[in-house]
């Protein structure tokens, strides 16, 4: 008897006594605000907890998604890149334009993802051949790309295509009668391929080297140059695909689109836990950190008499927090 009821002791013991290891532990904490976030709104208003709100939550934020996921690479390699909301911005214009001189729509988006690519790929040169600071390079890149913006329109461009048009409103019915549609698996997609490539990848775990310690990765061979370039590259892809999916959302390009959404991206990839000093952090912790900001966003919404600034001071003050934690924490841990 005791033979058989000692195994199941045991396992409960391992269970009782369980700890995730301290690098989940971030991603954690940003899940449990974002579960008690939407809980507490359940409790405040008559059908927050909807499946169909979490849906909306996703589509309202898709492109800030997919622009979280290429932050939180270059987070990672210890850079930053501010110039993504202005690309979404150039991304949207170019799309619009070119859509408006009667293009094909699948050669207006590759058009757009190329030159959004050149782009983050040109601020990833200058920051490692060049050693300009990522905060000067992609300051740079923020100007030139809202300048572009200007230089294609400074009156907004409404899309019209019919193609693009019914990709935005063609809907996916799940189970249960609940909807979404296409840029949200688009952005999920992105997060779970993104995901697949930091965890499994040789370039993924050369950008964790990189923005742990350059000289260390330098030293062990590591391709550094190709992976600071690289992040670059990916971000601005991210951004370039951001911009089609807002361009989706708004169904317009205008040269004022995403203006400081590259802070919002920034918020949601530190509030998701990935350390502003490189090197540690997970692309599942981004997509909860932009769930986290769409949700003080959607509580604003249900509750019809708060002020819409107040997302920017919840999101300032979360962000203070989650930053100070990160201070505690770098400093406990070697």
């Amino acid at each position: 008897m005791s033979a058989v009821t000692a195994p199941s002791s045991s396992v409960w013991d391992q269970v009782r006594s369980y700890s995730p290891p301290a690098r989940f532990l971030p991603v954690i904490v940003t899940f449990a605000l974002f579960l008690g976030m939407f809980g507490a709104g359940g409790l405040r208003y008559d059908g927050f907890t909807d499946p169909q709100v979490f849906l909306s939550l996703l589509l309202d934020n898709s492109f800030l998604i997919v622009l979280a996921v290429g932050m939180t690479f270059v987070i990672l390699a210890g850079g930053i890149d501010l110039s993504v909301g202005s690309v979404v911005a150039l991304s949207t214009m170019i799309a619009a334009k070119t859509l408006a001189l009667g293009w094909s729509p699948y050669l207006s988006i590759v058009t757009v993802l190329v030159v959004a690519t050149l782009l983050g790929t040109l601020m990833g040169l200058l920051i490692h051949y060049f050693e300009i600071q990522p905060f000067i390079a992609t300051l740079a890149g923020l100007f030139l790309a809202r300048g572009l913006t200007y230089l294609i329109s400074v009156e907004s461009i409404p899309i019209t295509d019919q193609t693009f048009s019914e990709l935005a409103f063609r809907t996916i019915t799940l189970p249960g009668g609940y909807y979404t549609t296409w840029t949200v698996v688009i952005a999920v997609a992105t997060v779970a391929v993104a995901a697949y490539v930091l965890a499994r990848t040789r370039f993924g775990r050369t950008v964790y080297a990189v923005g742990g310690n350059e000289a260390s990765a330098l030293l062990m061979g590591l391709r550094v140059a190709v992976v600071k370039v690289g992040v670059y590259a990916i971000s601005g892809f991210c951004a370039g695909l951001g911009g089609l999916l807002f361009a989706l959302y708004t169904l317009s390009g205008y040269s004022l689109h995403a203006v400081g959404m590259e802070l919002d991206a920034i918020a949601a990839v530190v509030i998701g836990g990935t350390l502003l000093t490189g090197g540690r952090g997970y692309v599942l912790g981004s997509l909860v950190g932009v769930l986290v900001l769409g949700t003080i966003q959607t509580f604003i919404s249900f509750d019809g008499g708060l002020s819409s600034w107040w997302t920017r001071i919840a999101i300032g003050v979360l962000l203070l927090v989650f930053v100070v934690v990160q201070r505690v924490m770098t400093r406990r841990q070697p």
